[in-house]
C-alpha cells in the first residue's frame, strides 16, 4: 500500500514507519522539516500529489508534564490549525484514503468510565482541557466528513506509550515513566537526589510502543470506529519506581516525593475490552519486562 505518516519523526512515528516498511508498504514520512502542517499552503505545496491508501495522522503539538498548564492557548490554536488542515487536505486531495488518527486518553472525563462510547462525553480534566478538546474536535471532524462525504477513518486512543528510543533530550517535559527511569538511573550512577512528583500513589497505565503498533496495524482494516489501546491494568508511581530501583540496584527508600508538584489525574486506566474482543490473541508485553528493556536503553545514554 501507499501510506503517508504525519509525526513520522516522533517516538511512535519512527517505529510505525519502520514497521510499515518491513511489511512491504511504500511510506512517505512527514515531519516538521518536511511540511508545516499548521500552514495550509505548506501542506498543498510540500505533500505529494500521489494517491495514498492510508494516512496515519500522528502529529500533535504537545509535551508531557505541566506543559499543558502553561501553553493552553497555544495548544488550542496550533493543534486546531494542524488538525483542520490535515482533515481538509484529506477531503480535497485524498478522499480514497483511510485516515487513521491518534486520539488521547486525556480527552476522557475522569468522572466516567474510560470506554470508547464516552470519548466525547462530559468534561475532561481541567489541566488538560485545551489539548483534550482539540483531539475531540479531530474525532468530530472525522465523523462529520464520513457522514457527508463517505470518507473512511479509524481513531486509536492509546494509554501512555513507553519503550526504548524515546526522545530524552527534553528533560523538562518527559512522560512520567521516562522521567522516573532517568532520575533513578542517574541517582544510582551519579548519586543525584531522586525527587518524584506527587505522593507516589497516583496510578497510570502503560502500553509498550510495539504493542500499540501491532494492534494498530492489525486493526487498520476496520472502518469508522474508535478503539482504546492499552494493557488494561494500572500501577502506582511507587510500583513503577520500585521496578526500576530493583533493576538498577538503587535504594528506593532514598526517593523523595514532592506533593506540591502537578500530578494530573489520580488514576487513569483505559477500558480495553473492545480491543481484546477484536484481537483475542493480543498479549501485551509484561510490564516488568518492558520497563527493564526501557531502563537498560536509557542507562546506556546517561
Amino acid at each position: 500500500m501507499e501510506i503517508l505518516v504525519t509525526g513520522a519523526s516522533g517516538f511512535l512515528g519512527q517505529r510505525l514507519c519502520k514497521r510499515l516498511k518491513e511489511d512491504g508498504h511504500n511510506v512517505f514520512e512527514v515531519s516538521s522539516k518536511v511540511c508545516d502542517l499548521t500552514s495550509e499552503e505548506s501542506i498543498y505545496y510540500n505533500l505529494p500529489d500521489r494517491k495514498f491508501d492510508q494516512i496515519y495522522h500522528l502529529a500533535a503539538w504537545t509535551r508531557a508534564g505541566d506543559f499543558c498548564l502553561t501553553h493552553q492557548g497555544e495548544q488550542f490554536l496550533i493543534n486546531q490549525r494542524l488538525n483542520t488542515n490535515v482533515l481538509g487536505w484529506w477531503k480535497d486531495q485524498q478522499p480514497q484514503a483511510k485516515l487513521i488518527a491518534m486520539g488521547t486518553s486525556c480527552a476522557y472525563s475522569p468522572e466516567l468510565p474510560l470506554i470508547e462510547e464516552n470519548y466525547l462525553k462530559d468534561i475532561p480534566i481541567d489541566s488538560l482541557f485545551s489539548y483534550a478538546y482539540t483531539k475531540r474536535a479531530l474525532y468530530a471532524g472525522m465523523i462529520a466528513l464520513n457522514k457527508q462525504f463517505g470518507l473512511k477513518y479509524m481513531l486509536f486512543v492509546p494509554s501512555t506509550l513507553y519503550g526504548p528510543t524515546y526522545h530524552t533530550d527534553r528533560n523538562d517535559h518527559l512522560h512520567f515513566i521516562f522521567d522516573l527511569a532517568r532520575k533513578i538511573v542517574r541517582g544510582k550512577k551519579y548519586g543525584e537526589k531522586v525527587t518524584l512528583w506527587g505522593d507516589g500513589y497516583q496510578s497510570r497505565e502503560l502500553v509498550h510502543v510495539n504493542d500499540a503498533i501491532n494492534a494498530m496495524v492489525a486493526l487498520s482494516s476496520h472502518e469508522n470506529d474508535i478503539i482504546n489501546l492499552g494493557e488494561g491494568n494500572e500501577h502506582t508511581i511507587r510500583e513503577f519506581a520500585q521496578i526500576i530501583s530493583d533493576h538498577v540496584e538503587y535504594d528506593s527508600s532514598l526517593i523523595e516525593y514532592d506533593t506540591s508538584k502537578y500530578v494530573g489525574a489520580k488514576s487513569k486506566v483505559l477500558n480495553v475490552d473492545k480491543m481484546k474482543r477484536m484481537l483475542p490473541g493480543f498479549k501485551p508485553t509484561p510490564i516488568k519486562e518492558g520497563i527493564v528493556e526501557m531502563v537498560d536503553w536509557m542507562a546506556n545514554r546517561e
